[in-house]
């Protein structure tokens, strides 16, 4: 007779409501680790979907992701007359809040030469590329914009003329590519009046100066802020270039930081991901070890439950084994059918779409937690086994 499947049956919710409960913890467990993945991926992803060989950015800068750089759009060209490379592309990234598609949401505006197509949009999935020089834009479905729609962007419209799929930035934000003329004149665009402030402002300074009104007048282009900026230049190289040569030069001669795109990653995750990877890594753990606790105490408090009928089954001559094997059946099939319950949980909250961040479940995880859960369950009934063998049998009499 199974013992432990016959006193499955009679206490049937009981063993219901603890699988619920524990497998909610382990669903938690799974979405922690599809957060993590996903972090990391969304992180990497623009640097892994952008085609170039080198990052050229801001001497003693850590950018374009994890730092700020700023680059006259020019350097490409002297970037490209270094020996070794055969393409350039200026590239420029930053994120803004505007009103897109109804709401209020952040994004990302990834800005490059659409001609020369380096830094250009990777998996679109409907529509085309932009092959204009203004007023074309290509975004990610997730910003919530149709194909052919038009969306307003500092002083112009912008029409959706290709859109990607989970093209993300750093933090899971849609991405929306537009030429690089255009990405400029979005990041800097002022309002009229504070143009008319700061010229108004710049003016006074130089008429303390001792300038006339006119002079003053016409000295302010001078004064007006350099809107040709990029982040970074993305570099190709011709076949069988020597990569550890041309960064060298480029380093020597034009005074810039140079990062190959294993590098990069390396500074993403060393960098902007490294806490929150640390921190969600911490909660993991944590959660497995409550999931495992709280195992330990339902199959303590069950075997307490059923004492009495632990010390019958000694007093008929129930060997010791098959007390063990009551308790870690039981222990052994909560932690699997909780362990089923968040799996199945956690996957089918993946397929709905309806999480805010992207989930990413891979094989290691799963099996590592899998292995983790079911050592801890036999763990968990260690105590239980322990109270039970030293049972005495004259408590089934009363003693």
């Amino acid at each position: 007779m199974d013992l432990a499947a016959k006193d499955v049956r009679r206490h049937l919710g009981k063993f219901i409501a603890t699988i619920i409960g524990v497998g909610m913890l382990i669903n938690i467990v799974f979405i922690m680790n599809g957060i993590y993945r996903g972090i990391i991926d969304d992180g990497i992803w623009i640097i892994e979907n952008t085609d170039t060989d080198l990052w050229v950015v801001e001497r003693d800068r850590g950018g374009p992701f994890n730092e700020q750089s700023q680059l006259p759009r020019d350097t490409y060209k002297s970037v490209a007359a270094t020996p070794g490379v055969a393409k350039t592309g200026p590239f420029i990234t930053y994120t803004v809040q505007r009103g897109v598609a109804g709401r209020n949401q952040q994004f990302t505006i990834i800005g490059y030469d659409v001609f020369i197509g380096l830094g250009g949009p990777k998996r679109i999935v409907a529509g085309r590329n932009i092959t204009a020089g203004h007023y074309e834009a290509v975004a990610d479905q997730k910003l919530g914009v149709r194909l052919g729609e038009r969306i307003h962007l500092g002083v112009h419209d912008y029409t959706i003329v290709g859109l990607t799929r989970q093209a993300v930035d750093t933090n899971g934000n849609p991405l929306l590519y537009l030429s690089l003329s255009d990405a400029q004149e979005v990041l800097f665009q002022r309002d009229n009046q504070a143009i008319y402030a700061q010229d108004a402002a710049t003016i006074k300074k130089l008429q303390d100066a001792g300038y006339t009104a006119t002079q003053a007048g016409q000295m302010l282009p001078l004064f007006s802020s350099n809107t040709n900026i990029i982040s970074a230049v993305l570099a190709k190289l011709t076949p069988g270039a020597d990569i550890k040569k041309v960064r060298s030069n480029i380093q020597d001669w034009l005074y810039l930081n140079v990062y190959s795109p294993e590098e990069e990653i390396q500074l993403m995750l060393s960098g902007r991901l490294k806490k929150i990877s640390i921190t969600l890594g911490f909660f993991r753990i944590l959660l497995v070890i409550v999931s495992i606790v709280i195992i330990a105490l339902i199959v303590y408090v069950i075997t307490i439950e059923k004492i009495r009928s632990i010390a019958t089954l000694k007093l008929i001559g129930a060997s010791n084994w098959v007390i063990i094997r009551l308790i870690l059946e039981q222990s052994v099939s909560i932690t699997l059918a909780s362990f089923g319950f968040g799996y199945g949980a956690s996957h089918l909250l993946e397929a709905s779409g309806q999480f805010p961040r992207h989930l990413i479940f891979t094989t290691f995880d799963t099996t590592l937690v899998f292995i983790i859960m079911l050592v801890g369950g036999v763990v968990a009934s260690l105590l239980a086994i322990w109270v039970a063998l030293r049972t005495p049998p004259s408590l089934a009499l009363g003693g």
